[in-house]
């Protein structure tokens, strides 16, 4: 089988593509016939040792795929070969098979497609995760999504929607702001070309936004933090534009507001039943056709590096794939 691997740390550039032999499970696992894989910032992240998991390698980068079980493993209960599954599996999914543990795959609901389901579990399950558990977001609030039109901030307008705040959608472009309101934003603000804080202070008139969706980091951070209000809430998601911003805590103190970390893996290795239920929740949303996941663009798995570029770079609304059928 083919797989494309990251033999030394480095940029997309790097990755090379090999022949393998196919995989083999474990007790407990299962190989998979990758039929979709989804492309994602930590993609980016993994294959130059900058991310808070560190594989040996050489490894494939690849966090969360849709296929078909080829061959289960020892000990191996409710999945059998041909079964259509979901897995997270953090890397390896930017191969033809890949390896999965049991704890690691949700049964795929008929009728979705192998596409939208390898997009869906990453984007959706940290924004869900964001927003509902540590958010605590209600009815009514008012949420800001930064870095609204990528493959996360998408996830949370659509989600914040779903929960029924007011979503105000902060993007670099009007392109991306038009996907955007496509998917459910209430207002939109273009930060290359408005200042941040004055249209959010006119949007809310003065109050502050309740909760804040940040999965960028970098200069605009302070500024929306800023324009929080009493009792806010502010979610760090990741740093996708490179810059770990420097808060000054007296902000917090002065609104009684709230600094919460956002660690969707980890949360789901630690508290398995939890996020089992808000992925129950999530597919459920998605079958009524509350989500809909934005696909805007599909590469063979000889051209996964260049998603991963494009994705680097912030060409990308909503999600990439990589079929290795293709």
């Amino acid at each position: 089988m083919k797989a494309l691997l990251c033999k030394a740390w480095g940029g997309p550039e790097t990755l090379v593509l090999e022949e393998l032999p196919s995989p083999r499970p474990g007790p407990g696992e299962v190989v998979i016939d990758v039929k979709a894989a989804g492309v994602n910032f930590p993609d980016v992240l993994i294959i130059r040792n900058k991310y808070q998991v560190k594989p040996p390698l050489p490894f494939a980068p690849g966090a969360e795929l849709a296929g078909v079980i080829k061959e289960v493993g020892e000990g191996v209960a409710g999945f059998a070969p041909g079964d259509r599954v979901i897995a997270m599996t953090t890397w390896g999914a930017f191969a033809e098979e890949c390896v999965a543990r049991v704890g690691q795959l949700i049964r795929m609901p008929a009728g979705l497609d192998f596409a939208t389901a390898a997009a869906f579990t990453l984007t959706y399950g940290t924004s869900w995760h964001a927003l509902k558990d540590r958010g605590e977001l209600r009815a009514g609030e008012t949420l800001l999504v930064l870095g609204a039109a990528g493959g996360v901030g998408l996830a949370a307008v659509e989600i914040g929607k779903a929960l029924g705040a007011r979503v105000v959608a902060a993007a670099s472009s009007a392109e991306k702001l038009a996907v955007c309101r496509a998917h459910g934003a209430d207002e939109t603000i273009d930060y290359s070309t408005e200042d941040l804080r004055a249209r959010l202070k006119s949007l809310t008139g003065d109050k502050g936004v309740d909760v804040v969706y940040d999965p960028v980091g970098g200069p605009y951070a302070e500024s929306a933090i800023r324009s929080t209000g009493w009792r806010g809430r502010y979610l760090i998601i990741g740093f996708a534009h490179g810059e770990i911003p420097r808060i000054p805590l007296n902000l917090m103190l002065l609104k009684g507001s709230s600094l919460v970390g956002v660690y969707w893996g980890d949360w789901t290795r630690r508290e398995p039943e939890a996020a089992a239920a808000g992925m129950t929740e999530l597919l459920g949303w998605l079958e009524a056709g509350k989500l809909k996941p934005h696909l805007s663009g599909r590469y063979p798995l000889a051209r996964a590096a260049d998603a991963l570029v494009a994705l680097a770079s912030r060409q990308v609304a909503g999600k990439l794939v990589v079929e290795p059928e293709a």
